[in-house]
């Protein structure tokens, strides 16, 4: 009898940990979301639906749901408006994620067949998890952390009750038949190193999980993006190369947004997917050309240039696009009321007035302290006056005597088109 129990149990646990030829998958939080699920629908009271919210599902997180929520910055009143808002949704969708160990072999395989093309694979546990729908995948360490209210979805899911903007996710997507591709998208995540937050870093770091694991599995990649890049190529290149250092362009091409002028989400995929292909087909040892993608240093400029110029995608070298874009750059002109370097500026409230080589956008403005750091720079006053044209911008600083200045005016300032300043340092000492 003690036995029957124990079988029983082992049973039962299977479907929320499941550890098959080596790979560790857990699946806890989806049980758990289910209990508090029907726990929170079925009370009235706020403070009660906290309370079953927190003792059924956020207290008991796995290590992935944790993290998951971390990533994601995920708040308890996220958690609870979604489940209270779309039951539909969520009837719909039970089925899906309870039998989710069924997805398990197809996952394993394919992690089988990266693990082949890239034999330092390092082991990543895959936590199914239930989020506040801001993510269908992501990492933390070696943790793949699937957020299964939009990765479990399928055709049956009734989504309509979802804002329009969500909607199209599930349409274009059809993320459980893909599930193992993005499971295996997310384990490349786990082995390639720290991503730099710049345009080209980021597109580099999507697109070549996504080639890799395209690559690897022998499956076409279910992100709409990639078939439109390709037949798109050349209206989507001269779009990135435009926006390529214009910083507050970079979510027009990455997770989600379409903000862009072309209107297509995630285009950004695209372009690493194409820089990865051209340069994985145009090596001669496709084995070392896995390794060298999955292992590239994104802190290393020279590093990721040979990738990007070697797979020929650009017109242009990266080095000769950073001149062109330099030469576009605004900048600093002269400072009124003193030379910069004077050391006998007139202390007291000062008007600094600086004089831009071109008009800028008049709203974007920029002020640090220089490399002394806060004690060498002096007090502003807030008002701060653009002129009419937009060539100049007027602050006030209250300038003691006997001591010396710095003031940072930073890349912040920017053109119509997004093109930033050229940083500019002032220094200058005020008389005794």
């Amino acid at each position: 009898m003690k036995n029957f129990f124990l079988t029983l149990f082992l049973i039962s646990a299977k479907v929320s940990f499941s550890q098959t030829a080596g790979q560790k998958f857990v699946s806890t939080d989806i049980d758990n979301f289910w209990k508090a699920y029907e726990k929170v629908t079925s009370a009235s009271d706020s403070i009660k639906q906290y309370q079953y919210l927190n003792e059924f599902y956020l207290d008991k997180g796995s290590l992935g749901l944790k993290s998951l929520i971390e990533v994601r910055n995920y708040t308890p009143k996220e958690f609870l408006n979604s489940i209270t808002k779309y039951p539909k949704f969520w009837n719909s969708l039970k089925e899906n994620t309870t039998n989710v160990s069924n997805l398990y072999p197809e996952i394993e395989t394919d992690i089988r067949k990266l693990k082949e093309a890239y034999p330092p694979l390092k082991p990543s546990t895959i936590y199914f998890s239930i989020g506040a729908f801001r993510t269908n995948g992501t990492i933390q360490n070696d943790r793949i952390l699937i957020g299964s209210e939009l990765s479990l979805a399928d055709e049956t899911t009734v989504i309509d009750e979802l804002p329009a903007w969500r909607q199209n996710f599930y349409k274009e997507y059809n993320p459980r038949k893909n599930i193992a591709l993005l499971c295996t998208h997310e384990y490349v995540h786990t082995q390639q190193k720290e991503l730099v937050e710049n345009l080209l870093s980021m597109c580099l770091y999507e697109g070549v999980a996504e080639f890799i694991s395209c690559k690897v599995t022998d499956k076409k990649s279910n992100c709409p993006a990639i078939e439109f890049g390709k037949t798109n190529q050349e209206k989507v290149i001269n779009q990135f190369i435009a926006d390529l250092y214009i910083m507050s362009n970079n979510y027009n091409w990455l997770w989600g947004e379409n903000r862009n002028d072309l209107k297509i989400r995630d285009l950004g995929y695209y372009i690493g997917y194409e820089i990865s292909e051209r340069y994985y087909n145009s090596s001669k040892d496709k084995a070392k050309a896995i390794k060298t993608l999955i292992e590239l240093d994104y802190h290393n400029e020279k590093e990721m240039e040979q990738i990007v110029d070697a797979s020929k995608l650009f017109p242009k070298s990266v080095k000769k696009l950073n001149q062109d874009y330099e030469k576009q750059r605004p900048t600093v002109l002269a400072i009124s009321g003193f030379k910069n370097g004077n050391k006998k500026v007139k202390s007291g409230l000062r008007d600094i007035t600086i004089t831009f080589s071109e008009p800028l956008n008049g709203r974007n403005t920029g002020i640090d302290f220089g490399p002394l750091g806060k004690e060498f720079c002096p007090k502003l006053s807030p008002e701060k006056i653009w002129s009419s044209d937009k060539k100049t911008w007027t602050f006030k600083a209250d300038l003691l005597p006997n001591k010396k200045y710095q003031i940072l005016i930073t890349n912040n300032f920017r053109k119509q088109n997004g093109v930033r300043l050229k940083p500019y340092l002032i220094e200058f000492q005020t008389a005794e």
